[in-house]
């Protein structure tokens, strides 16, 4: 096999995105997974960019995560553009209901070190709640309104950044039987695969919940990465029944253009278990059905599970490590599908710069 300058391992969105924002920059860029592109835990989300609603503490990573959002209407754009796939973003703002006085004070609390974040935030009455989001139970007292968040449709989205990748030439390589990285004692020196050798400039590990089992990389550089279980299920529902992605206590509802409501997800350290179980199920049936109670009459069409790659302290690991050509773009726990944009163009800038000074040392940026 030809040799290349970039090889990607994982071919989520992560390391698709970060593929495609390295050939835009006219770098070879080759993509390796052993499963289908796109279908792990790219597959399993629900697509939601809400930085401020999901109530991140860690100030870096909030801050990460609010810069991926403003960049994300200019890379869906792109990602359009080049794919002829339209990933349905909406960015129409994220409602948290209260259902007692004692949340709703709550949500007071929070909107003030949201907006002291640069949130566009408010609290609606019990009216202004029920007219905004009719679907929530008519038990609500009121909401907290964060603008600017929404969603993305994270199955579209990842059909269209595979298709923009290919129009730009990366070659994307799927169903790889073995996948392991050949190194010296200095420096990454390319992949290896049940197809051959590719030799490589640099190598990115952007395995997700997998990131740990990489075959070939010495102890030392292994990332601290490991799998959390989320289930989901999806409803049918009218078409309007709900029209904003709702955070209700113990779960969140995502409605889609195509009639279904996302519901998820739950939190389970249960290694590399993607079996949906029956206490899973219940209980985001139980949240949804508890904040929105018009949804026991409707029909479950999917229930699903997927592995989101966690770290000890939750902050992906970034950039290149102490292995020469050996990079990290995995770890993002929850905020996989929003940290895409700034993850591609910080992890291209740092490769970039690597690619052209080879005999530059650069610190690992872990966030």
């Amino acid at each position: 096999m030809d040799s290349g300058d970039v090889v990607i391992i994982g071919a989520g969105l992560i390391g698709l995105s970060l593929a495609f924002e390295l050939a835009e920059r006219g770098a070879t860029v080759r993509v390796f997974d052993k499963a289908e592109p796109g279908k792990g835990a790219s597959w399993a989300g629900a697509g939601m960019l809400a930085p401020y609603t999901e109530n991140i503490e860690d100030e870096e990573l909030l801050g990460l995560c609010v810069r991926s959002l403003e960049m994300y209407p200019a890379y869906v754009r792109a990602v359009r553009e080049q794919s002829g796939i339209d990933p349905h973003l909406q960015l129409d703002g994220i409602v948290s209901p209260a259902f007692d006085a004692d949340a709703l004070q709550r949500l007071r609390a929070r909107i003030k070190r949201l907006r002291a974040h640069g949130a566009t935030c408010e609290i609606l009455n019990r009216k202004q709640t029920l007219t905004l989001e009719p679907g929530i139970g008519k038990h609500t007292v009121g909401a907290m309104l964060v603008r600017g968040e929404g969603q993305v449709d994270n199955r579209r989205l990842g059909r269209a950044v595979l298709a923009a990748c290919e129009e730009r030439r990366v070659r994307v390589k799927t169903q790889v039987a073995e996948l392991a990285v050949e190194c010296s004692a200095r420096r990454v020196l390319g992949v290896r695969t049940d197809r051959g050798f590719v030799s490589a400039d640099a190598v990115v590990n952007a395995a997700g919940a997998w990131a740990a089992q990489l075959p070939g990389i010495p102890a030392q550089y292994i990332p601290k990465v490991r799998p959390v279980k989320g289930q989901m299920l999806a409803l049918e529902i009218p078409r309007g029944f709900m029209r904003h992605v709702a955070w209700v206590p113990g779960a969140y509802l995502v409605p889609r253009a195509d009639g279904r409501l996302l519901v998820g997800a739950t939190v389970e350290e249960a290694g590399y278990d993607t079996r949906t179980t029956a206490a899973g199920i219940q209980e985001l049936l139980h949240a949804a059905i508890e904040a929105a109670p018009a949804l026991r009459d409707f029909t479950v069409s999917e229930m699903w599970a997927g592995l989101r790659p966690g770290t000890p302290n939750q902050r992906p690991f970034l950039g290149q490590t102490k292995l020469d050509g050996y990079f990290l773009a995995t770890g993002h726990y929850r905020n996989g599908i929003l940290l895409a944009p700034v993850t591609a163009k910080l992890l291209a800038d740092e490769i970039q710069g690597a690619l052209q000074d080879k005999g530059a040392q650069y610190a690992n940026l872990e966030w």
